[in-house]
């Protein structure tokens, strides 16, 4: 009985011990980006090259080593200038502030700024480059002007015949992932160019090659694919660091909860949390009521969130210091969570509960037109108005989708 009982121990231990130590290895998997592909390939397609790197923080190996400093310290690499983008090469700029030219002190190069007066890279800036390097992480949604930078250096090499070299890094909404309205050709700016969902589904060297052939940029294009990429992985899954692709994007889900709340914080007519320790995450209004709120929007039954009732007082931006009733979103289940939708239903919900306040009346100092710009489309705030519920607007949004989906496929590096 004793040795049966003891096998039956050793037994149990061994599976335990199994799971722990295949959870532990899964966990501790860490997918290649580009630039740790490229250090391992010894800068094979830079060899020998004058280098243009446009990067920011983000641009990092998977020991968190900076990108600038791998490629100023590579022998066979000459790096001679980097660009960047909204927020800076260092991520110190506040959004929507401009970057201006400078030296790095670190390295000593010449800083050009894509993002304030110049956002394309000049004959001037590209003056003895042979290839312009981009390495920066991207937040997966297409209201974010980093991708957008992509491209117009993208055209620029086309111009120049200059080598364009995408590093890959992850999406951290997943490549597998894609809803929202196709943006309008009218509504064409900086924090949406081209005609993509809101969100696309792929990861920027797939994004590039996309471009590069469906809008005739042409340009000479190379993307450092990463290695152990899944296109279904969340950022967690992918065993990297997480680095803020911008001040109110901090930690990986962040990004989700920017897909979410971006667009309706554009109006400025409520807080979507920025200001506060939890950017995107919570919504609210001094005329909010937080459990009519959180009530209207659980009886919703929406697909993986739960809406708590809370109170927050922003620190700085709209509505400093002031006491803000409204909810906080808890994903519970990122499989089945809809940005889109919960955006559509979250201003839905604020014009029923609060016509007095509607969130698409009185919007000054240009908002509306930075709402429709970001959203894309005029379908939103025109159905919603029309009362509209959220599912019949989305549905609108079908046919133009697919007919990306299938424009998408032959773009896809990862399975």
């Amino acid at each position: 009985m004793k040795t049966n009982i003891t096998k039956l121990s050793s037994l149990v231990f061994a599976v335990v011990l199994m799971h722990f130590t295949s959870g532990f290895a899964k966990n501790n998997m860490v997918v290649k980006t580009g630039i740790d592909v490229l250090i391992e390939h010894k800068f094979d397609v830079l060899a020998g090259k004058r280098v243009g790197l446009i990067t920011n923080n983000t641009g990092v190996t998977r020991d968190l080593k900076s990108t600038i400093d791998v490629l100023s310290q590579a022998q066979n690499v000459d790096l001679v200038a980097l660009f960047g983008p909204e927020h800076g090469v260092r991520g110190n700029v506040f959004a929507g502030h401009k970057v201006a030219n400078f030296t790095d002190e670190k390295t000593g190069l010449p800083v050009y700024s894509l993002y304030g007066k110049t956002r394309r890279p000049t004959p001037e800036m590209l003056k003895g480059i042979d290839v312009l390097v981009y390495d920066i992480q991207d937040a997966g949604y297409r209201a974010y002007t980093y991708i957008y930078t992509m491209a117009y250096a993208m055209e620029a090499a086309a111009e120049h015949k200059l080598q364009f070299v995408v590093l890959d890094r992850p999406n951290p909404l997943g490549a597998d992932f894609i809803e929202g309205p196709v943006l309008e050709e009218k509504y064409s700016s900086f924090i949406g160019l081209y005609p993509i969902p809101y969100i696309y589904g792929l990861t920027v060297g797939e994004l590039a090659h996309y471009f590069n052939k469906e809008y005739d940029i042409n340009c000479n294009l190379s993307v450092v694919s990463m290695e152990g990429y899944d296109r279904s992985m969340r950022f967690e899954d992918t065993g990297l660091q997480w680095i803020p692709t911008s001040p109110h994007i901090p930690r990986a889900n962040s990004a989700v909860f920017a897909a979410t709340m971006g667009n309706i914080g554009e109006l400025h007519k409520v807080s979507e949390g920025v200001g506060y320790t939890q950017p995107f995450e919570v919504i609210g209004e001094t005329w909010i009521d937080p459990d009519a709120f959180a009530t209207e929007m659980n009886r919703r039954n929406l697909p993986g969130v739960i809406f708590r009732p809370c109170y927050f007082r922003p620190y700085y931006f709209i509505n400093k210091d002031k006491e803000l009733g409204g909810v906080q979103i808890h994903i519970n289940d990122y499989k089945t969570f809809s940005p889109m939708r919960v955006q559509l239903h979250l201003m839905h919900a604020l014009l029923k509960l609060y016509p007095e306040h509607n969130i698409f009346e009185d919007v000054s100092n240009g908002r509306m037109d930075m709402f429709l710009k970001a959203m894309g489309t005029k379908t939103v705030s025109d159905g919603l108005l029309a009362g509209k519920t959220p599912e019949k607007i989305m549905k609108a949004w079908h046919p133009k989708v697919d007919e990306y989906k299938k424009k998408r496929v032959k773009y896809l590096i990862y399975k």
